[in-house]
C-alpha cells in the first residue's frame, strides 16, 4: 500500500519545466541533480524544486502527472506562482 506520493516541477538550468511523480520528494530531486534522474534532466543540471502537490496514492499521482504535463507552460507558471514556497515540501 501506498504512503502518500508527490507530483512535482523543477525547473532545469535552461529555464525548462520538468515534471514528474515521486514517493520520496527530498531522494527524487537529489536524484536529479546528481544525474540518475530522468533523461530529460541528465543535461540541464542543476535542477531547482519550483512545485509540489501531496497526492494519496501513486494511481492519483499518475493521473495529477499527466493533468499537469498537459497544461501549457503559462498555466504550469501560474500553478507554481499559487503554491507554497518549496522549502515547505518534505
Amino acid at each position: 500500500m501506498d504512503q502518500g506520493c508527490f507530483v512535482y516541477m523543477v525547473e532545469c538550468a535552461d529555464g525548462s519545466l520538468y515534471t514528474g511523480w515521486t514517493n520520496r520528494l527530498s531522494k527524487r530531486i537529489a536524484a536529479h541533480n546528481s544525474g540518475r534522474g530522468a533523461k530529460y534532466t541528465r543535461s540541464r543540471l542543476p535542477v531547482r524544486l519550483v512545485w509540489a502537490e501531496a497526492q494519496p496514492d501513486s494511481s492519483a499521482a499518475l493521473r495529477r502527472e499527466a493533468a499537469v504535463k498537459r497544461l501549457t507552460r503559462r498555466e504550469k507558471l501560474a500553478l507554481i506562482a499559487a503554491a507554497p514556497a518549496p522549502a515547505e515540501f518534505p
